[in-house]
């Protein structure tokens, strides 16, 4: 349980830092620039996670593994995950926030764990009791009132932004269950997996994504500048974020590792307040911790909660 929220806690960080470098001049200068941010940002971070993944490895000496875990079938298996949860589920992210706006979008994109819970049921066969699925539930209500802004709607095409934002459910509730049936077989460790969805990832950016935007002229022009050493940064933040996620569902199942996941968005209140000084309102500090309680009755059996020695 503790890596789950450990999970959340890394990534609440790691958006916060990402979202100093998406406000930074060099991605802001252009409107052009605006547009493709979101998408070099995302290559960056996950190429940088990919090397401290590699750094990681190495310092662990298991890096000589890296190709026959990519080639065994479940590291096919972690491949195609990648590719379901970073460009399908991040690119229907970043197209939501661009016809529906950023608040709905986190609204909408907050229901993953939910879908993720029934795409286990159908294929890994777990379940929740019935007081899980009620502290999920408040959980998703936590984090859906903490997207909401009164009159904050800049959506400019609804139906669109709704479905790149159900793209992007799809694409991060498929990532967990498919990574979840992938280290079923026991043929690569949890560490050997992330190496390789990071990659994957990075991979297909490089070699498709990128190349489709017309955004490597841009990214080259990114590079030597301090926004990208700020999402080396996001990017170290993340891979410890993906470390213990994956470790937690590979110990406790995808259900359970998605609900404590999204405590990320509360961890991200306390992250902007301690980095950035921003100002915590009662319903905030409410909100986020019903979002983390939510969570963590939603992971776990009642006598699992104060245990915090479990997974």
């Amino acid at each position: 349980m503790k890596k789950g929220l450990l999970s959340g806690f890394f990534w609440g960080i790691n958006t916060v830092i990402i979202g100093i470098a998406l406000s930074l001049t060099p991605l802001t200068s252009t409107k052009e620039l605006l547009f493709l941010a979101p998408f070099i940002s995302t290559f960056i971070h996950d190429f940088f996670s990919s090397i401290w993944m590699f750094i990681y490895m190495a310092i662990k000496k298991q890096s000589t593994g890296f190709i026959r875990a990519l080639s065994s079938k479940s590291g096919k298996y972690i491949a195609i995950a990648a590719l379901v949860g970073g460009p399908v589920g991040m690119t229907g992210y970043v197209l939501s926030i661009k016809y529906l706006g950023a608040g709905y979008t986190a609204i909408i994109s907050s229901l993953y764990p939910a879908v993720g819970a029934f795409l286990s049921y159908l294929f890994l066969k777990e379940t929740m009791q019935k007081d899980q699925m009620i502290g999920l539930a408040f959980s998703v209500a936590g984090v859906v009132a903490l997207g909401y802004t009164p009159g904050g709607n800049q959506a400019t095409n609804l139906f669109l932004g709704f479905i790149f934002a159900l793209m992007c459910v799809l694409g991060w509730a498929s990532e967990a269950v498919i990574i979840a049936y992938g280290l079923q077989e026991e043929e690569l460790t949890d560490e050997e997996a992330l190496q390789i969805r990071q990659f994957t990832s990075s991979v297909f950016y490089a070699l498709i994504l990128l190349p489709l935007l017309k955004a490597w002229g841009p990214m080259v022009t990114i590079l030597p500048t301090s926004t990208t050493v700020i999402i080396l940064i996001a990017a170290l933040f993340g891979t410890s974020s993906y470390l213990f996620y994956y470790k937690a569902i590979n110990e406790i199942g995808a259900t359970k590792a998605m609900a404590l996941n999204i405590t990320y968005s509360a961890w991200s209140i306390v992250a902007g307040f301690i980095l950035l000084g921003e100002t915590i309102s009662g319903i905030d500090i409410l909100l986020g911790l019903i979002v983390i309680a939510g969570s963590v009755f939603a992971a776990g059996e009642k006598n699992e909660l104060l245990d915090f020695n479990s997974a």
